[in-house]
């Protein structure tokens, strides 16, 4: 009930996957099930499209699948904004 009434006055909503943790994939948030309120107001165009694009490549795969895509991807970069860039190559 109190999760509940808190839900709708947050920013940001991270989901957790039990699937990662059992197999010790950190982080376990859940990309699909995780949201950020107004994010259009928190990044650039660009990068918010680049963030968009990427989360519909993500939604095609399962909470597993999608974090070791991601963690795999990111190895690769220093920043985010060089990993969000990265995605144009």
């Amino acid at each position: 009930v109190i999760f509940e009434e808190f839900k709708g006055t947050g920013n940001q909503q991270v989901s957790l996957d039990r699937r990662l943790l059992e197999k010790r994939i950190f982080p376990t948030s859940d990309m699909q099930r995780s949201t950020t309120r107004k994010e259009e107001l928190l990044l650039p165009r660009i990068t918010l499209n680049r963030v968009r694009i990427l989360r519909k490549l993500l939604s095609q795969l399962n909470a597993v699948e999608a974090m070791e895509f991601l963690i795999d991807k990111m190895q690769g970069t220093k920043t985010n904004e060089e990993f969000l860039e990265s995605m144009n190559a």
